[in-house]
């Protein structure tokens, strides 16, 4: 089971969330979030795959920020097509080292997993979030029993104002046979939007007994 810490900003922060050694670090390029990334990444432990989180971004732009930061993975937050994301792959497939695509889908109380089918065997993962007012790091859970419904082979992360205070919902559903791929936290592990607390993170690293 895999940790991302998404929505990092700031350098020294940065190096100090990869001292904890998450396996992923996502970074928003998105002008309407407090969250919006546009500095320079330090370098960081190979083990870490650095993330970059776009919203209804053109591809160009998205390949330019791939080769700019050496990102692993791209997660796409906004309304990007099932055909969007297999041009995304096609382009990217001239990396030496495969790039992972994570398409989002937000939830709140229910949720049609019909609306998935055009991306199986497409995006490598899916992402499930609240549905807020905000494209992520809205600071609450959404409705967990939506996913008893999920009947795809494709594996999740699991987002959404996931927190210390959650720890125990999260194994409980860590111990369900939902193809949980990891666990996304971002702004409930915040002193300020992209500032990341270091102690509760590894305090919930600790808690989740998270392997790396």
């Amino acid at each position: 089971m895999k940790l991302k810490v998404c929505g990092m900003k700031y350098q020294e922060n940065m190096k100090n969330v990869a001292s904890l050694l998450p396996d992923y670090l996502g970074f928003i390029f998105y002008d309407k979030s407090p969250r919006n990334f546009n500095t320079e990444i330090p370098e960081l432990p190979e083990s870490i795959k650095k993330t970059g989180v776009f919203v209804d971004a053109s591809i160009d732009f998205i390949i330019e920020k791939v080769g700019q930061h050496k990102f692993k993975a791209v997660q796409l937050h906004g309304n990007e097509t099932a055909e969007y994301c297999k041009d995304l792959k096609s382009r990217l497939e001239h990396y030496i080292e495969p790039v992972e695509v994570w398409k989002v889908f937000s939830i709140k109380d229910t949720f049609d997993f019909n609306r998935l089918s055009p991306y199986e065997n497409v995006v490598d993962y899916f992402l499930f979030d609240t549905k807020g007012k905000e494209k992520g790091g809205n600071g609450y859970t959404f409705n967990w029993n939506v996913l008893k419904e999920y009947t795809s082979a494709t594996p999740f992360i699991l987002s959404g104002g996931i927190g210390i205070d959650e720890i125990n919902n999260v194994k409980a559903i860590l111990d369900t046979n939902l193809p949980i791929y990891g666990i996304d936290v971002n702004s409930k592990f915040e002193i300020q939007p992209g500032l990341k607390n270091i102690e509760e993170l590894k305090e919930f690293k600790k808690l989740l007994s998270v392997d790396n």
